[in-house]
């Protein structure tokens, strides 16, 4: 490849990776559209792409699809014991009404312990006492917001929606025994994904201004 074409080629990538992070945005209704399994299984290895601190590679994902979808909200949102129906006969509120049109859900874990027995290793020595580990912040949660980010700009690059929420603290357990979790891993929270509808953004985006990079951007020093 000459200069100039690696070159027009470097252009052309930026150019296309700018639209995509200017165009992303948390979609919460989805269209009544299946994702094809080949789409969704690309879009969802992004995620193994993303920066790994110590190559730990200690970020996993769980897929969910069909009825399990409404599991997962059945288990998350309703009173223990309720009838799932109630999902959509009478759902708790205009996010939730949103959010369970989603196809698609995708289970963010992290392994702390992972990264501690990591950072203890000879070419790290930060030792094997977790409380004396100097983490400036804990990689496993740097890590997994990095991969959650590769999953939504590659949802938006190839036209699906798609959404980052948290599961309630008090039901994680239950999340994690439900789909057979390992008890070690903590819950990161979940990517909802499908088609977007056409609807304008919904959410804080649409009650709180932008904040303009030069407040948030320092030249030199803060």
């Amino acid at each position: 490849m000459s200069d100039q074409t690696a070159s027009e080629h470097g252009s052309s990538d930026a150019e296309s990776l700018a639209r995509v992070i200017r165009r992303r945005h948390m979609v919460r209704r989805f269209a009544d559209r299946p994702v094809p399994t080949k789409l969704l299984d690309e879009v969802v290895a992004y995620a193994v792409r993303a920066p790994s601190a110590g190559f730990t590679q200690a970020i996993s994902l769980v897929k969910l699809t069909g009825r399990r979808v409404r599991r997962f909200w059945a288990l998350t949102t309703l009173p223990r014991g309720a009838n799932q129906h109630q999902l959509v006969t009478e759902p708790q509120n205009a996010w939730l009404a949103g959010m369970i049109t989603a196809p698609v859900l995708v289970l963010v874990w992290t392994d702390r312990d992972a990264y501690v027995r990591r950072y203890a290793e000879p070419d790290k020595g930060w030792g094997t006492d977790p409380d004396a580990q100097p983490w400036s912040a804990p990689y496993w949660w740097v890590d997994a917001g990095m991969a959650v980010q590769n999953v939504l700009l590659g949802a938006s690059a190839n036209g699906l929606g798609a959404c980052f929420f948290g599961v309630p603290v008090d039901r994680a357990d239950t999340v994690r025994e439900a789909f057979g979790v390992p008890a070690d891993q903590l819950s990161v929270g979940v990517i909802a994904l499908g088609w977007p509808t056409d609807e304008a953004p919904i959410g804080s985006v649409q009650r709180r201004p932008r904040r303009p990079a030069t407040e948030l951007i320092h030249e030199e020093a803060w």
